[in-house]
């Protein structure tokens, strides 16, 4: 099956040679993948709110971007059915690292015709930020009455990303 690569094998989070430059000669990785994520800011962005909701990372991780949008929309669906326009909405994480897969082929006679560990570099297959213990993910900027349904949303996109989310109210 096509696809993306199950996300444990990317799960401990590393620095590998992934240095992206504007020039050619001094970056690692030749193209890096689109990032899935356009728009890091929704609601009403031009007022200023008086409490901050943070959904903020437990443990040293490494989220996807696939992963992150997944629970952008969850996050901005329920915010806009219970709040309306009365709330603003940040993702505070940015993908940058480049997540690399060397393929290896199997059936008959696979072992003539792919390289091994001869290139192992990899491609570049997709993108992920990684966070370290309590980085917020994202932040919703809401009045007094919206906090319990900011906690609500932010609560709905915690089983879409890895590893433990707590909730933080300031």
């Amino acid at each position: 099956m096509a696809g993306i690569r199950k996300f444990s094998c990317y799960r401990k989070v590393k620095r590998a040679y992934t240095r992206k430059s504007r020039y050619k000669v001094k970056g690692y990785v030749k193209a890096t993948p689109v990032c899935k994520m356009q728009k890091f800011n929704f609601g009403d962005n031009k007022r200023t709110f008086p409490h901050k909701v943070f959904l903020v990372s437990k443990e040293k991780i490494q989220v996807r971007h696939n992963a992150l949008e997944s629970a952008r929309t969850s996050v901005v669906r329920r915010l806009t059915n219970t709040l309306g326009k009365d709330y603003h909405f940040q993702i505070r994480a940015y993908p940058h690292h480049v997540l690399r897969e060397n393929k290896m082929i199997t059936g008959a006679g696979a072992d003539r015709m792919q390289t091994g560990m001869q290139r192992s570099f990899g491609k570049a297959m997709s993108l992920a930020a990684q966070l370290k213990e309590g980085t917020p993910i994202f932040c919703v900027y809401v009045e007094k009455t919206g906090i319990p349904n900011a906690r609500i949303a932010l609560k709905s996109a915690s089983p879409k990303l890895p590893g433990k989310c707590a909730i933080e109210v300031q």
